[in-house]
This record gives structure tokens, C-alpha cells and sequence, in this order.
């Protein structure tokens, strides 16, 4: 189910709406319906903590549990 932004023509409010089917979106301020589909950035895929430290991605210990990185660019601050 994709979430849109959309912005009120009556009253300016923008709001995120998540469809269902073929749902219309209702502004929630003043329950308008004339809409305008805002264009919105992709959100980034979110990692798990220590799955940006490339050492641990390659089945080593990681940098700060006292392994070491072999010159990877790893984001622990070394």
C-alpha cells in the first residue's frame, strides 16, 4: 500500500495518506477533496546497527569489538 503526500487546495494543509484499494484521499484538516499529489523523496532503506561496518558484513569481528579492518572504510570513526 503506497503513502502519498498530497497538499488542500481549500485550505493549504499537507498530509501524508496511505491508500487502500481505490480509496480517495480526505484531507484531514478540512476534509476537503480537491488534492494535489505532491512529489516526495524515496525514504532511504534502513540498516540494522551493524550492517554498515563493512568488516562485520564479511563475516569478520567487528572494528569495536576489537577486530580489526583490514583497511575497509568502516563508519566506527577510524
Amino acid at each position: 500500500m503506497p503513502i502519498y503526500e498530497y497538499e488542500c487546495r481549500d485550505c493549504g494543509q499537507r498530509f501524508e495518506y496511505l491508500l487502500r484499494g481505490d480509496e480517495k484521499p480526505v484531507c484531514p484538516a478540512c476534509g476537503g477533496t480537491k488534492l494535489d499529489k505532491q512529489m516526495s523523496a524515496p525514504a532511504a532503506p534502513q540498516m540494522s546497527p551493524n550492517s554498515n561496518r563493512c568488516c562485520g558484513a564479511r563475516g569478520e569481528k567487528p572494528c569495536d569489538a576489537g577486530g580489526t579492518c583490514g583497511g575497509c572504510p568502516c563508519t566506527t570513526g577510524h
